[in-house]
């Protein structure tokens, strides 16, 4: 849980001039967060980070990662339409997609994207659709492995991915397609706090690389180890070290690798949450209490900001601005959807909160704004951006009425 980027003071002018609820991001924050990334992988000339858009859509921060010299982990066209207008093209962008049609397999092929398959039964159809990439990668799921987390599941009941036995047919189509450029890809565990968990997966990818290279003479050029650094949301919670990680990774590509000749193999990450996830925070304002059978503070953000408590569970920290009274009452932190599971906490000890008072929510730069939702007719919040200079700027406006009805041809509405 990162602290906010701004003092209390300055963070109830902001919420005057805005309005509350809004997303905030701190640019300085997100990028000496890379830096750190791209330090612990810089022993593999190869490493890059492909950014998991999904986590943030926001082109204004894909602009400032763009900067910083990650690429772009696509997973929809309108994803790809995104990474292009913020400049990258060809094989900085990587399409991972699943169920894919073969028009979206034609935009990505457009833009020379490299090409993550999911499942073999695609492969014939790139070929069929002229769109065989210059670079391919499959993306590997190895069953009943012991690796998985209560996210994405365990691999064995998920739906992405090859079979081990798939992978080695799908690189024999690849060679003999006359692709030579070949990688492998995986995405087994999500928000893992564990480094243990993070380096198996590793292991797992190099070892198949190695099986690869023995069933069919293809030397992998990349190994995409996907996207599972997790965040500690929770105050007890202590964050992957990226050094210790990336240290680690570096063990087992010398053990693994480097003795089979494929010590120039590039290793990639495609993280979304561990690079903007705490460096977000949904701001909002108490606007109602209620005391029946327990004690509700109504906030005027709503499950229609920010997901994740409402759908997973999950937990957010959540501070009150300018409190200065320990944390003695219970409290449900709710929003107006008409919905029971519009809590963004429940039963959680505070402050007392009075009408008025500013809620921070922590940890919501990563599957906040991006999971949000029009239910009930609510219109999603506005973003802005702390940027390294000091200064706000709105990154995205909120949504209106005239907006929320633009599909619509019906007489009468905005």
């Amino acid at each position: 849980m990162k602290p906010l980027p701004c003092s209390e003071e300055r963070l109830e002018r902001i919420a005057k001039r805005y309005g509350t609820p809004f997303h905030l991001y701190d640019e300085a924050g997100i990028r000496e967060n890379v830096r750190r990334l791209q330090a612990a992988f810089a022993w593999n000339s190869g490493f890059k980070e492909y950014f998991a858009v999904k986590a943030n859509p926001n082109p204004y921060l894909l602009e400032i990662l763009r900067d910083e010299g990650c690429a772009a982990d696509c997973s929809s066209p309108a994803e790809l339409v995104l990474a292009n207008a913020v400049g990258w093209s060809g094989e900085e962008i990587l399409f991972s997609s699943n169920n894919t049609t073969p028009e979206e397999y034609a935009q990505a092929h457009r833009l020379g994207a490299i090409i993550n398959v999911d499942d073999i039964s695609h492969v014939d159809g790139l070929r069929a659709q002229n769109t065989l990439p210059d670079c391919i990668c499959f993306r590997y799921n190895p069953g009943k492995s012991g690796i998985g987390n209560d996210i994405i599941g365990e691999p064995h009941e998920a739906k992405y991915g090859m079979t081990r036995t798939q992978i080695l047919q799908a690189v024999r189509w690849a060679r003999e397609a006359g692709i030579r450029r070949i990688g492998l890809h995986t995405m087994v565990v999500s928000n893992e706090l564990s480094e243990d968990a993070l380096a198996a997966t590793a292991e797992m990818m190099f070892m198949l690389a190695v099986e690869v290279q023995q069933d069919s003479d293809v030397r992998v050029e990349m190994i995409d180890l996907g996207g599972g650094i997790g965040i500690p949301y929770h105050p007890s919670e202590t964050a992957v070290s990226y050094a210790r990680y990336g240290k680690r990774v570096q063990t087992l590509f010398e053990r693994y690798l480097r003795p089979q000749g494929l010590g120039e193999t590039a290793v990639w990450l495609e993280c979304g949450r561990a690079i903007t996830g705490p460096y977000g925070w949904l701001v909002t304002r108490a606007i109602r209490h209620k005391d029946t059978y327990k004690q509700y503070v109504g906030v005027d953000a709503s499950m229609a900001d920010l997901m994740r408590p409402g759908m997973y569970g999950a937990y957010h920290h959540i501070t009150v601005a300018g409190a200065s009274e320990p944390a003695t009452q219970y409290y449900d932190i709710v929003g107006s959807l008409c919905e029971n599971n519009d809590k963004f906490a429940i039963n959680r000890r505070l402050p007392v909160i009075r009408e008025g008072d500013i809620l921070v929510i922590h940890d919501t730069g990563a599957h906040g704004y991006a999971m949000g939702f029009n239910y009930n007719g609510k219109l999603r919040s506005k973003e802005l951006l702390l940027t390294a200079e000091g200064d706000v700027r709105c990154i995205r406006r909120a949504e209106t009425l005239t907006d929320y009805f633009a599909t619509l041809d019906y007489p009468g509405l905005p």
